[in-house]
């Protein structure tokens, strides 16, 4: 797999320093409401990129499904009205095409595209030759390497100015969300490509508008690069995902409002007690390993000795017994449930596996 660290790409293609913002509405409607919600965007965010969807396919048809190419020529026109850069989302080469024609300065590929390769290397090889920066949305559902394949895909284009977009997952449960963050991903591809930016997409991960300064305010704790956020003059009147969308002055106040922390600190006494810190939990993972591989260890030596007396690997009743006894442990610790559940049914497949493996390894002895 081809690792974008060996070249460094300076996020300067961004048009603020960090944090980036991508604000506008879900959908171009009119050039009515792109030039009122651009102009108050514009009065107190002029580095921001303004943002709309033109092309908006559903899931079932007969409902709005954007302007196309009629909106592109509104999104550059406000562009050019107000001094903001602007972005839209493409799902196909004429989509890509047509941006590039119209002068679009940022072009993204949606959720729905990024869970296909076949659609991506459309895309892909419609960039060949291009100079334009493209971002790319995370999968519908949580599969990290799908995204990173969708990434390695359009880099391979040719394409040095590339950023990511977290917009949330789609899972049976998503809890409160309209997309479950999944904060985790964002991060391992994060830490797997570092000179990428991410930006969160806090609309579409909340789906309503309350949940959006707590989504914002995470986004920044956890050093994503930047936000994106629907903004609509009128969210009651919007096309699509009027929900999530918020005015220009609430945009105001929830930027306002956030703490935009740093990565490091110059306070020498808060660096000694972070290396201290840091230390014990290096100390306590290499116990934690050892300790694993102990358990794997009798893992195996249970999976051969299940082979020797005929009995099957799952069994449902110890297991059930071991997840009980170990969430009410962890509850008496403090841990919540659903990070024991996660952990421990990482544990049991890895044990699964290798006594699986046992069973396999006797057999050939």
């Amino acid at each position: 797999m081809e690792e974008f660290t060996k070249k460094d790409r300076n996020i300067s293609w961004l048009p603020n320093g960090r944090p980036h913002y991508i604000f506008g509405p879900c959908s171009a409607e009119s050039l009515e409401q792109l030039d009122r919600t651009a102009s108050q965007i514009s009065s107190k965010f002029p580095n921001a990129i303004f943002r709309a969807g033109v092309w908006k396919p559903r899931t079932r048809p007969n409902s709005f499904e954007g302007f196309g190419i009629e909106g592109l020529a509104w999104l550059k026109q406000i562009g050019e009205k107000y001094q903001l850069k602007t972005a839209t989302e493409v799902a196909q080469p004429d989509h890509v095409e047509a941006a590039l024609k119209e002068g679009i300065d940022y072009l993204w590929i949606g959720a729905r595209t990024t869970v296909s390769p076949f659609s991506v290397q459309a895309i892909a090889d419609a960039l060949k030759g291009v100079d334009v920066p493209v971002f790319v949305k995370n999968p519908l559902h949580p599969e990290l390497s799908l995204w990173m394949g969708a990434l390695e895909r359009i880099r391979a284009a040719g394409i040095d100015r590339l950023g990511a977009i977290h917009r949330g997952f789609y899972l049976a449960d998503n809890k409160n969300y309209r997309n479950f963050p999944h904060w985790d991903l964002a991060v391992q591809l994060k830490a797997r490509y570092p000179e990428i930016p991410i930006i969160s997409d806090i609309s579409h991960i909340a789906g309503k508008r309350e949940l959006l300064p707590q989504l914002a305010q995470k986004a920044f704790n956890l050093d994503m690069d930047g936000l994106l956020v629907e903004t609509h003059y009128n969210p009651s009147v919007a096309l699509s995902d009027a929900e999530q969308q918020i005015t220009p002055d609430s945009l105001v106040e929830l930027i306002g409002n956030l703490t935009y922390k740093t990565v490091s600190s110059d306070n020498q006494e808060f660096q000694n007690k972070l290396d201290i810190l840091r230390s014990r939990i290096d100390k306590l993972d290499e116990e934690l390993v050892d300790k694993m591989a102990m358990r794997m260890g009798i893992a195996e030596e249970i999976g051969i000795y299940k082979k020797q007396n005929d009995v099957t690997i799952l069994q449902l009743e110890r297991w059930q017994q071991i997840l009980s006894n170990v969430k009410q442990h962890g509850n008496y610790l403090g841990l919540s449930q659903e990070f024991i559940e996660k952990l421990y049914n990482v544990i049991h497949e890895e044990s699964i596996r290798i006594q699986t493996d046992s069973k396999g390894k006797e057999e050939n002895d």
